[in-house]
């Protein structure tokens, strides 16, 4: 698939928070196997001797049960539900989740509009350990639930002996199809033919398993689920990244198309694979990734993203009371750290596309009134804390410090804050404005040593309140740990959709708030990220399937 090619026109986006490409393989497992038969004990499988090598995106849990019972375990949910739901039938039940490849299309809105649409192609494998019988019922009744509802309509079944066992055959009335197959305890699911029969080469020794490349990570005990994404993965995943965002960037074709043109050349040239596992730790709901990259890309940011010996809590003191979402950046040194992502960037790309992206790199400071990105970040001190009320809020706050005079040549005083902000000052308040019509467009604060810049007035209030809850635990985390990146984060809605989904009851105006913190390093080999939540990577996942 050679997406990079692909015409951006205008797209019409129906939501604006990107959905993970894992998205609809995990949602698969949970619908497949929520009300499953009682198992028969036979020895575990292990999954990846089943999927193909050639498996662009791998997901595999062990035991279901035990990968999602963590998550209506978690004070958001069970502190709301009547009942929590029983996964006790699903104990041992094994599932790996293979992706093969993606189809990309778009469906006309308008003459000048299109929805863009992203097909995975999959195979679902599951171990029930039951008798075949109970399998082949399963499939019968239960998938074919499961394919009437995502259907929206009921389907045209085909059922025969072949492939080695019973096959299954379901046909939309528009045509899409999905395919089980029977074989002993095994079920293979998935919405391509060509999948399936990939994986039955597996079984049948005609091709290589992916356990055979020796990419996946050990299976490491505690772990309730584990994903992978190989670097064929990556490289499809970027391109459909690029005409995602794209479609975000602006409603001009010419921006769209340099959007998709640009970011995936940057993925691929910057990610080789993807690791991931997920745990239950005292904290919380506990996932991990290990994004690998490229050796020299891996050796300039573990240098330049090293954080700093100290970072200065009081920053966290000046966080709106209403922000949603606060990330505080520990580095050594900001500029040098801008600067190599800037320069990392420049590599990975054609020449031409390198010089606009230096060029337009400041363009991230403009909301903020900053003119000249490395005069500011040469002129503060080691710690930054950004806070936003939501994803889709464009209202947003820097909080930092001011170097002291001596610190840096000339000192920085009112006078240099002028030209390296490009803002008017005003007592202790300043404001910036827009040249074009000379109307304020960010505002800003000087007090106690602490610069606070945002683009509205409502985030710059002086911490006279209570502190934000994000104060405590990023706190705590920076003490800790010492990772120079580390986001603190609340979500109002993925609470409510889990209710909806795994409960099967309302919850009225009850108001369901989950936390989460993640942890971000550079290391030799790449950047790892781990990230303490209430409902879990699985739980967002399955958040997302419930808000479709």
């Amino acid at each position: 698939m050679n997406t990079d090619k692909l015409r951006c026109k205008k797209v019409a986006v129906s939501r604006t928070r990107p959905r993970s490409l894992f998205f609809l393989s995990v949602s698969i497992c949970v619908y497949l196997w929520i009300i499953l038969f009682s198992s028969c004990t036979t020895k575990p499988s292990d999954l990846r001797t089943l999927v193909p090598a050639e498996t662009l995106v791998y997901l595999e849990t062990n035991d279901l049960a035990a990968a999602l019972q963590p998550i209506v375990d978690s004070k958001p949910f069970s502190s709301v539900v009547t009942k929590k739901p029983d996964f006790s039938a699903l104990k041992g039940v094994q599932v790996a989740v293979a992706v093969t490849g993606f189809e990309t299309s778009e469906v006309a809105v308008t003459d000048e509009q299109s929805v863009g649409k992203v097909q995975p192609r999959f195979v679902a494998v599951a171990d029930t350990h039951a008798w075949n019988y109970q399998a082949v019922a399963f499939a019968e009744k239960k998938l074919g639930s499961f394919v009437t509802e995502i259907y929206d309509s009921e389907p045209k079944l085909e059922k025969l002996d072949a492939k080695g066992g019973k096959y299954f055959t379901w046909t939309s009335q528009d045509g899409r199809k999905a395919f089980a197959l029977v074989i002993d305890s095994l079920i293979y699911f998935g919405n391509d033919e060509s999948a399936i029969d990939k994986a039955l080469s597996v079984r049948g020794g005609q091709a290589d398993s992916i356990a055979k490349t020796g990419k996946l990570p050990q299976h490491v005990p505690g772990n309730l689920a584990s994903g992978y994404v190989s670097t064929d993965g990556v490289a499809q995943i970027a391109a459909l990244a690029g005409l995602h965002f794209a479609s975000q960037a602006s409603d001009e074709e010419e921006v769209q198309s340099a959007v998709a043109g640009i970011l995936p050349q940057l993925i691929r040239g910057t990610v080789t694979d993807v690791s991931w596992s997920t745990s239950q730790t005292s904290e919380g709901i506990e996932d991990k990734w290990s994004v690998r990259m490229p050796a020299d890309v891996a050796d300039v940011f573990a240098e330049t993203m090293s954080p700093a010996d100290d970072f200065d809590t009081g920053l966290l003191d000046y966080v709106p009371e209403n922000a949603t979402s606060v990330t505080a950046y520990n580095f050594k040194n900001p500029q040098v750290a801008w600067r190599s992502v800037v320069l990392t960037s420049q590599k990975k790309v054609d020449p031409l596309i390198g010089r606009v992206l230096g060029e337009l790199s400041g363009l991230l400071f403009e909301p903020y009134g900053i003119r000249d990105s490395e005069e500011f970040l040469s002129s503060i001190g080691p710690g930054i804390v950004t806070a936003r009320r939501d994803e889709q809020d464009e209202k947003s706050v820097i909080i930092t410090t001011l170097k002291e005079k001596g610190g840096y040549p000339g000192g920085f005083d009112t006078g240099r804050l002028t030209p390296a902000i490009g803002l008017s000052p005003n007592g202790d308040q300043f404001y910036g404005t827009n040249p074009k019509d000379d109307e304020p467009f960010s505002f800003g604060v000087l007090t106690n040593g602490k610069l606070l810049i945002g683009n509205s007035l409502y985030n710059l209030t002086l911490p006279d309140r209570p502190k934000h809850s994000a104060t405590d635990r990023l706190s705590r985390s920076l003490k800790a740990n010492r990772s120079p990146l580390n986001t603190f984060g609340l979500d109002n809605d993925a609470g409510l959709r889990l209710i909806s989904l795994l409960a099967r009851e309302g919850h009225g105006d009850t108001q369901v708030v989950s936390t989460y913190l993640t942890e971000t390093r550079f290391t030799k080999t790449g950047m790892e990220r781990r990230t303490v939540s209430d409902l879990g990577f699985i739980g967002w996942m399955m958040a997302e399937l419930a808000a479709e």
